[in-house]
């Protein structure tokens, strides 16, 4: 529900209706389709479309890439074609990252629009609108096609009457904005410890430690909540569960708290049934503070018998049980249901207990209310610079009921703008079977005495606008009501429309927007000419009521202000960091896996196989063909080398004492250093580096035998020059037969005819001509400079091949013992030689004091 944005083509071609595809949902930008079409020119709509939720970057790219398509492809028109990019005031949706891709789509069709003469209108509203629509007035500059870009202080369908060349039905006051970087919060006394309290802090009668400078705020606990009227089910000393580990939203509810001057969080609690009893940090202010989370609302309510609401942010699947396990409890009043999709059945069940059990739902399918100054549910209200803005830190004189939470935003916008603000404002949600609809809000507002003005925002579909004007007519509602159904579009399509809302489509003329308006605007409902005249029909209300008295304006306050996060003023590019850490071989941030700059769908699709995957995460670069078979013949040789090996034994004796594959496997790599199998980096090293000096070959065993040095790579138990290692001719073979260069394996073998010549065991081991191998990959494939080669070899790249090698024969080890369920392995005492020395001897007598 956060972003709701609509890309809507128009061409002026009078006197002929074009073709239209509609892909309509939430009501922010059905509103832009009403306009249009109560200008006049629904027959020179040819597309209207909306994205909801928050999509990615690729997504609204190829879906602006249809729009536009859809745009273009009949032949250009003298007068040109517009393009209305529009939306509402978003809860949390990054702006300018949605934008990403219908910038990138934009730019595609650049040749087409300017051939097409077409103008952009812009208009948006949220999180980071400043730097969406600055990017879009840069693209403007660029591309060669005028676009117009406005913010949220023109109203939201402002924009439709200037692409059209008509003269505004509306006159707005630009709304004053939160600075894009915010000064710091006002410091929080600490509280004094007891005195003499030390260093370490003092410690109080209930057993808790007071630290000196503690950055963690406490609240105390707080008995059974008071009374509050029936009409009034939220106020400032409301106490909520959120029921799902909702981090963001809880931060936002306790930023609002804090902007509220509250002097506790509006939450006291998470539950979360899968995640064990813990507790989590939010900021309160400056300073820190933790809730807790319970995995039942059982526990909860025993620790908190405070709270009455529930902010429910189950799933459609669980939605149903977690609801019925609230109603189970008679100190829960109030239950917001944010999930969409629940079953109608699930949805009518939950009522028919709610209903049971005096409960108040608020949803399904809803971004939940707001009571300004007292209570936010959830994301309601958008981020804290729109909370701002919009003044719902403090409560105004207007109560309002919607069904869209999209128009919850700009209706919070419009208010304050136009009147002292919201005094309460609910999105019932969308679903056919709301939980509460809007007569049971608007009957709470007229009997609120500090609720002075109701606004009914109905749509299309439904009879539960009806019920209202009954309420009005027989006297139930005395207040002024200011009232429009969205969706007056409708009549423009030949077939039947539904606008995303399950129940917002019209299944008798009653149910229209248009006969909706027409009923309110006879019962009595100020009810405007078209939406756009909503804000100036809600001002005049709203002076008459001044006028007379009834609203008693009062000064502004000044809230708290409430420090950026860090993470969002990172994302903003207000704050710069060095980063922890540095990668430059992977990367999974955006819509594919990168390996190296390489998409992994093109691993798959050129079947590159997994030797050219480790070149790529190893090299960042895609090696020939014999390299990366050579990479993957030494994975195959190394695989295993028997169960009596040193790093094969250790796995399987934790094998044997029950340890689990990952500790089994460690146990085993453990033992690969200059011994075992570690060795080729230190024989890659010592070949090159004498050959390099410009050594012979008996020269260079001469100093090592002159220095007590092994040469490393050379020697074997077993093998000898009349019994050869076979897996070493393998690999002679064929670095002859495919490598372009061979001269440090050609130095090798010479080195072997000389040390041989003292012993025939004296041969090049497997690891010794694994390495010196490829060392001529390194620097005779000419996929590297010669710094690199040798910057490789220093680094450890050699032994990681035995590493990764063994790993799968070291796996296997483990696997086997454990098909076998082999016992406790317990070493015989008779392979052991035990030498303990008698204390009787001088050597080892203690001196005794």
């Amino acid at each position: 529900l956060a972003q709701r944005s609509m890309l809507t083509a128009v061409h002026l071609w009078p006197g002929r209706r074009l073709s239209a595809e509609t892909s309509p949902r939430k009501k922010a930008s059905v509103v832009y389709s009403d306009t249009i079409a109560a200008a006049g020119f629904a027959h020179e709509l040819v597309n209207y479309g909306e994205y909801s939720g928050t999509p990615s970057e690729g997504q609204t790219f190829e879906y602006a890439k249809t729009i536009l398509d859809l745009l273009t492809r009949s032949p250009p028109r003298p007068d040109g074609k517009i393009l209305i990019i529009g939306g509402g005031i978003a809860n949390f949706t990054n702006v300018a990252a949605t934008f990403k891709g219908i910038i990138c789509a934009l730019t595609t069709y650049k040749t087409q629009l300017i051939a097409h003469k077409a103008k952009i209108y812009v208009r948006r509203g949220g999180p980071n609108w400043q730097e969406g629509l600055k990017a879009m007035r840069l693209l403007g500059e660029s591309l060669g096609v005028p676009i117009h870009v406005f913010g949220p202080d023109t109203h939201i369908t402002e924009i439709v009457p200037l692409a059209l060349g008509l003269k505004s039905t509306t006159s707005t006051t630009a709304p004053i904005s939160m600075p894009a970087t915010a000064p710091g919060s006002p410091k929080i006394s600490p509280a004094t410890p007891e005195p003499g309290a030390s260093d370490v802090g003092a410690i109080h009668a209930d057993g808790e430690r007071a630290q000196p400078n503690d950055v963690v705020v406490r609240f105390d606990a707080v008995g059974a909540k008071g009374s509050r009227p029936a009409y009034r089910p939220l106020d400032e000393d409301t106490r909520s569960f959120v029921y799902g580990l909702q981090p963001r939203a809880i931060q936002g509810m306790l930023d609002f708290d804090y902007s509220c001057k509250h002097a506790r969080p509006s939450v006291a609690a998470m539950i979360y049934p899968f995640g064990g009893h813990h507790i989590q940090k939010f900021y309160w202010g400056t300073r820190e503070t933790l809730l807790p989370v319970y995995t039942s609302l059982e526990e909860a309510v025993k620790k908190h018998p405070d709270v009455d609401v529930v902010v429910n942010f189950a799933s459609s699947r669980s939605v149903y049980s977690s609801t019925m396990d609230c109603l189970g409890y008679e100190s829960i009043k109030a239950i917001a249901l944010i999930a969409e999709g629940v079953p109608e059945q699930q949805a009518r069940e939950c009522l028919r207990k709610a209903q049971e059990k005096g409960v108040l739902i608020i949803g399904p399918a809803t971004v939940g209310g707001i009571k300004p100054g007292c209570f936010r549910i959830g994301n309601s209200g958008g981020m804290m610079d729109n909370i701002i803005a919009s003044k719902l830190y403090r409560p105004g004189s207007v109560g309002y009921v919607s069904k869209s939470g999209g128009m919850s935003g700009e209706l919070n916008n419009i208010l304050s703008l136009v009147t002292n603000g919201t005094y309460e404002g609910i999105a019932i949600g969308g679903d056919r079977y709301p939980g509460s609809t809007f007569i049971d809000h608007l009957l709470h507002y007229e009997a609120d005495p500090a609720c002075k003005m109701l606004v009914l925002l109905g749509e299309v579909g439904g009879v539960e606008e009806y019920r209202v004007i009954e309420a009005v007519k027989s006297g139930a509602i005395k207040k002024p009501i200011v009232a429009w159904a969205i969706g007056t579009c409708a009549s423009m399509f030949t077939t039947e429309v539904q606008f995303g809302h399950a129940g917002s489509m019209a299944n008798s003329d009653s149910e229209t927007a248009d006969a909706k308006n027409k009923a309110m605007r006879e019962a009595g409902f100020i009810v405007p000419a078209t939406f756009e005249e909503l804000p100036q029909a809600l001002k005049d209300t709203y002076e008459s009521l001044v006028n007379r008295g009834v609203i008693q304006p009062i000064g502004e306050v000044e809230p708290p202000v409430i420090p950026m996060d860090y993470k969002w003023a990172q994302e903003l590019g207000l704050i710069r960091k060095p980063a922890a850490f540095i990668s430059t071989i992977s990367d999974e941030r955006g819509q594919e896996l990168l390996y190296a700059g390489m998409r992994i769908s093109d691993v798959f699709r050129e079947d590159i196989g997994f030797r050219s995957v480790v070149s790529l995460l190893w090299f960042k670069r895609r090696l020939p063909s014999w390299a990366t078979k050579f990479i993957e013949m030494v994975l195959m040789l190394t695989a295993d080398h028997g169960p009596a090996v040193s790093g094969a034994m250790n796995t399987i004796v934790a094998t044997r004492a029950g340890k689990d594959l990952i500790s089994s496997l460690a146990s085993g790599l453990l033992t690969i250093g200059s011994r075992f199998g570690g060795a080729l980096d230190e024989a890659a090293s010592m070949f090159s580096g004498t050959r390099d000096m410009g050594l012979t070959p008996r020269e260079f065993v001469d100093n090592s035998r002159k220095a007590n040095k092994l040469i490393s790579g050379i020697g074997h138990k077993i093998k000898s020059v009349n019994n050869p290692d076979l897996r070493v001719a393998l690999i002679k073979e064929y670095v002859r037969k495919n490598f372009p260069s061979h001269s440090l394996l050609d130095y090798a073998l010479a080195v072997e005819k000389v040390t041989t010549s003292k012993k025939d065991t004296l041969i090049p081991n497997v690891g010794g001509c694994i390495a010196v191998c490829f060392v001529d990959l390194l620097r005779d494939s000419g996929a590297f400079t010669p710094e690199e080669a040798d910057e490789y070899i220093k680094i450890g790249t050699l032994n990681g091949l035995f590493v990764l090698g063994h790993s799968i024969g070291f796996i296997g080890h483990h696997l086997d013992q454990k098909r076998l369920r082999a016992s406790l392995y317990r070493h015989p005492a008779d392979d052991i030689f035990f030498n303990i020395a008698d204390l009787s001897q001088p050597g080892v007598l203690g001196k005794m004091q």
